[in-house]
C-alpha cells in the first residue's frame, strides 16, 4: 500500500505536537491512525515523538498489528490495532506519560473521580483505570480494549494513559485536559472541591446531545 507523502507528514506533526506539549519523553509514548478499515500508522519501536519523521511510521495491519513496510511498530500495538478494531468511532490512540497524571497512576489506591474540572467531563468522559499488566504484552492490550469500549481515557496504574479520538486534535486535547485535571488533584490534595454529579450530568448531556454518556 502506498501512503501519500502528506498523510504520513501529517502524523509526524501530531506526534511532534503532542511531545510539544509535554504528553510524553524520549522514548515513551506512541500514536496510531486508523487510514482505512484495513490499515493504520503507528509510531516505530523506540522512536522518539519529539523527533518523528516518515521515516519512523509503521504501516500496519488493524485486523491483527502485523508490520506492512517492514518497520518494527511501538510495542503497544496490540492496543492500537484493538481499539481502531473495535471503536469505529475513532481514529486516532494517543499513548502519553504525563507527570500529574502518571503520579495520579502510582498512588494507593488510585483516583476514581478525575471530573475536577468541566474540560474532562465535556470533552473525556468517563475514565476508567486498569491495573498494572507488562507493558506491551498482551494482557495490556486486551485489558485496555475491554476497559476503553465505553471510555475515551484509560489510566493504567504504575505506567501512564491511553486516549483516543476522531482526530488528532481531539486525542491530543484530551491528554493535555486530564493532565490539567490531574495536577490541580495534586496540588489541591484533601482541599480539592470535584464536580458535582449534576453537574457532571449537565456537562455530559451537553457534550453527547442530550444521551449523557
Amino acid at each position: 500500500m502506498n501512503v501519500p507523502a502528506q498523510v504520513l507528514a501529517d502524523f509526524a506533526a501530531a506526534a511532534r505536537r503532542a511531545a510539544a506539549y509535554g504528553l510524553m519523553r524520549c522514548s515513551s509514548g506512541n500514536l496510531s491512525y486508523r487510514l482505512d478499515a484495513d490499515h493504520m500508522l503507528v509510531k516505530t519501536s523506540r522512536s522518539w515523538m519529539a523527533d518523528l519523521t516518515a521515516d519512523d511510521i509503521a504501516l500496519c495491519r488493524i485486523a491483527d498489528g502485523a508490520p506492512l513496510n517492514g518497520k518494527k511498530p511501538s510495542v503497544e500495538i496490540g492496543f492500537h490495532s484493538g481499539l481502531l478494531r473495535t471503536r469505529a468511532d475513532l481514529n486516532v490512540v494517543l499513548h502519553f506519560q504525563t507527570p500529574f497524571a502518571t503520579t495520579l497512576a502510582c498512588r494507593e489506591p488510585m483516583v476514581t473521580d478525575y471530573f475536577a474540572l468541566p474540560e474532562v467531563a465535556f470533552y473525556i468522559g468517563p475514565i476508567v483505570n486498569i491495573p498494572y499488566k507488562l507493558p506491551g504484552s498482551p494482557q495490556l492490550a486486551e485489558a485496555v480494549v475491554a476497559a476503553m469500549r465505553e471510555s475515551n481515557m484509560a489510566v493504567l496504574a504504575n505506567h501512564g494513559q491511553v486516549t483516543a479520538g476522531k482526530s488528532y486534535d481531539e486525542a491530543i486535547q484530551r491528554a493535555v485536559f486530564f493532565e490539567l485535571a490531574c495536577e490541580v488533584i495534586v496540588r489541591n490534595g484533601t482541599q480539592l472541591r470535584r464536580l458535582t454529579p449534576e453537574a457532571i450530568h449537565e456537562l455530559r448531556n451537553l457534550a453527547t446531545g442530550g444521551k449523557g454518556v
